[in-house]
């Protein structure tokens, strides 16, 4: 019993921080939702579900009695989700082998692979947002390339667009991938991929059925870091996508500046939480249930 009063002793500071710089924020946030939004800005006292309910639906100007699906929310909304397993797979697709990569190499070298992949952290996202957005902008380096060799006459298109946020958002998250796939990969049995090709096994049989299993956490744990911090992303929907490709971050920083609506803001905020706590919870019960396969 003392060592456990000791225990709660040493963690105090922390439950505390925990308590006022996460969960005190939050619940303001929870409460400023279901309240009415101040005549300029801020918000008014009044209990109400008007937030909620714009979230997801909307009055017509001439008929407040007809009750229609808010398609600009959810479309934003949809994009946002899209745009995640997208920069996910792309993080994923890319990641492996890059991790492998490191892996297979001898040991002295690993650090310095490490170190390579670890560089884009030490510049600002904002930064490395806009040496995307120099890269793809219409007089941009691969704009000048392709005309330069010949393959276009004119500029492409690809800012302000799905694609570029697309890009931005991969680039500044494929780290995110890499690490947790190495992780694993360094814990991996080698000698269980030995004895699949000395089983006559092909490459893609010892991928599928001995590589991937083993390396299976390592997919998950990167696949939520890089989830989570791109459905809720701002700098780079807002720099490379603008206002054509906005995200449910931009939506949300608008309802709380140029929109002045706090509610709805805190609204759609409780939302993107929602979708960050499933997936947090689909991660636990995958881990879950493979300790659960080991072990038996």
């Amino acid at each position: 019993m003392r060592g456990h009063g000791w225990k709660w002793l040493l963690c105090t500071p922390a439950l505390i921080v925990l308590l006022l710089a996460a969960s005190g924020p939050l619940l303001i946030v929870a409460v400023y939702s279901f309240l009415s939004p101040g005549n300029m800005g801020g918000v008014s006292w009044e209990f109400t579900l008007d937030a909620w309910f714009r979230v997801f639906f909307r009055r017509d100007i001439f008929e407040p009695d007809l009750v229609e699906w808010n398609t600009a929310h959810l479309q934003v909304f949809w994009r946002s989700i899209w745009l995640s397993l997208q920069t996910t797979f792309i993080c994923a697709f890319l990641g492996f082998p890059t991790a492998w990569f490191i892996a297979t190499r001898p040991r002295h070298t690993r650090t310095i692979w490490l170190f390579l992949i670890t560089i884009p952290f030490w510049t600002n996202l904002l930064i490395r947002t806009f040496a995307i957005q120099e890269m793809i902008r219409n007089n941009g380096t691969i704009n000048a390339v392709l005309m330069w060799t010949g393959v276009i006459d004119s500029p492409i298109q690809m800012m302000f667009t799905e694609f570029a946020v697309l890009l931005g958002m991969a680039y500044v998250f494929l780290p995110l991938m890499v690490l947790p796939l190495y992780a694993a990969m360094e814990k991996m049995d080698f000698s269980l991929v030995e004895a699949g090709y000395d089983l006559y096994a092909s490459r893609l049989n010892v991928l599928w059925h001995v590589i991937l299993p083993q390396v299976k956490p390592g997919f998950i744990a990167g696949s939520i870091l890089v989830f989570i911090p791109a459905i809720g992303a701002y700098v780079t929907p807002r720099i490379l996508g603008g206002g054509r490709t906005m995200m449910l971050g931009n939506l949300i920083a608008l309802q709380f500046g140029q929109g002045r609506n706090w509610p709805l803001g805190a609204a759609l905020a409780l939302l993107m939480l929602v979708v960050v706590v499933g997936a947090l919870i689909f991660y636990l019960r995958v881990v879950g249930r493979n300790d659960e396969v080991r072990r038996g």
